[in-house]
Parts: C-alpha cells; structure tokens; sequence
C-alpha cells in the first residue's frame, strides 16, 4: 500500500482511539471450538474403551 510501519500504526492507533474497539474482526482456531472439543473427547474415550476401530491404511508399509 506504500505506507511506512510508522504510518500504519498511527492510523492502526488512531482508529482504536476513535472506535475503542480493535478494527478488525478477532477469530480464534476452529480447531479449538467447543464443538470440536468435544467431538475430540468422544473419541478419546472410544479409544480408551476400546470402541475404536481402526484399519490399516494402504500406504503404510511394514
């Protein structure tokens, strides 16, 4: 865009000063979302049960 870094976080400032909120939207991992925790912990209670099953992938050489 042509700005020097000084420029950038005068305007970055400026903005957070005249809107107090970050002006940009803030998003977290999916992978850590509530869902997919839970869906993590199901299965590593499968495992532990032994309810998993697994198979043996075609790539994988012995």
């Amino acid at each position: 865009m042509g700005l020097s870094m000084s420029t950038a976080i005068t305007i970055y400032l400026k903005k957070l000063g005249n809107e107090r909120r970050i002006p940009f939207e803030v998003s977290a991992d999916p992978f850590y979302s509530e869902n997919n925790i839970n869906y993590l912990k199901t299965l590593v209670n499968d495992i532990i049960e032994e309810k998993a099953h697994f198979k043996e992938h075609s790539l994988i050489e012995e």
